[in-house]
């Protein structure tokens, strides 16, 4: 890995960006990528795309949308005794949360840190059942409410894991936000590769919103954008710990996504990817999943856009740490730029047809 990704990488996944809360990581998109940018444009939801315009008249529209949130909590309250009480954003197992370091960013883009509250083993007494989140209280150290205001807490306030980036092997990261943080990593990366690379159509590059609440940030961008053809990179669960029967494992490639909640992938648009990654010697995986991604929105749209997901697994998401293999990253880089490199309007007009 080269140290300007690894520092990307870094930045990106210790950012604060819970849902609706992610103005750090569009401020650091708009840092990276406005320089390289022809045009830079933002949708009412916050999400923010980077165009790359081609020497075509007319040119057909090409998409690659990630997202910038990662699943979170907002502050619902805070106790006369200085602790704060919390609801999710986004989907959250509540048995991960007790005794992990936590941070809240204030208005004011001030980090506080702080540990969700559990009962220690002397005081237990064998019969506790797991609280639900509801019931969970952040503590900041804050001795009674007034020191928590002073601090810069207020209701509505975004709390996320504190978690630092950290190597542990050769090729296996640990982190928070992979998902999707991957997605923002991988759009910095390809648009600073194809900068003096001249495409048949105009490239929009760039990350939606609230995502992890319903995929609600991807109808305002595609319909600000009006692709002809989309990729949405994202981040997806592996499933390799427990067994051979892996749907989603660590170092075996980039994801092929063929199903999901929220959408099928067209049998032409599998045919292509699988035609272009044996070409190019690009490894990867089959993976269906019951979650979704923004392209449940963005194939739906307009008139129906043929979408594909170049997706990774990671191990752990939507929990306060991951891990991941940075191997499968490279694949979905290399597999990715292989399909730009291949699209034209045979192919945009091939893919809708078929």
């Amino acid at each position: 890995m080269t140290e300007q990704l690894y520092q990307t990488i870094k930045t990106l996944t210790e950012l604060h960006g819970a849902p609706g809360h992610e103005r750090l990581v569009r401020d650091y998109l708009l840092q990276r990528l406005s320089p390289l940018a022809d045009e830079v444009i933002q949708d009412g939801l916050g999400g923010v795309f980077f165009v790359k315009k081609s020497q075509v008249a007319n040119a057909k529209r090409v998409m690659i949308a990630a997202h910038m949130d990662e699943v979170g909590f907002m502050i619902t309250d805070i106790t006369e005794n200085g602790l704060l009480k919390f609801t999710a954003i986004g989907g959250w197992p509540a048995d991960v949360l007790q005794a992990q370091k936590m941070k809240v960013l204030t208005h004011n883009n001030k980090e506080v840190s702080g540990v969700i509250g559990s009962v220690p083993a002397h005081f237990r007494t064998g019969k506790e059942s797991t609280p639900q989140i509801k019931d969970m209280l952040l503590d900041i150290g804050a001795e009674d409410k007034a020191e928590a205001l002073s601090m810069g807490i207020q209701v509505g306030d975004s709390i996320v894991p504190a978690v630092e980036f950290e190597q542990l092997t050769d090729n296996r990261f640990l982190c928070k936000a992979w998902d999707n943080r991957y997605g923002c990593t991988i759009i910095i990366d390809i648009f600073e590769r194809l900068k003096d690379v001249t495409l048949p159509f105009d490239l929009y590059v760039g990350a939606n919103v609230q995502e992890e609440v319903g995929l609600r940030g991807a109808g305002p961008s595609t319909h600000m954008i009006k692709p002809d053809l989309a990729f949405v990179v994202d981040c997806s669960p592996a499933n390799d710990t427990a067994g051979n029967n892996a749907n989603g494992k660590l170092g075996e490639g980039t994801l092929v996504r063929i199903i999901d909640r929220t959408m099928i992938l067209k049998p032409s648009f599998k045919r292509w990817l699988e035609e272009i990654y044996a070409a190019h010697e690009i490894k990867h995986q089959y993976y269906t999943s019951p979650g979704g991604t923004d392209g449940g929105v963005i194939h739906t749209a307009l008139e129906g856009i043929p979408t594909a997901v170049i997706g990774v697994p990671a191990r752990y998401i939507h929990s306060n740490h991951t891990i991941f293999d940075i191997r499968d990253y490279y694949a979905a880089r290399d597999g990715l730029l292989a399909l730009l490199k291949a699209t034209d309007n045979n192919k945009i007009d091939e893919l809708k047809t078929n």
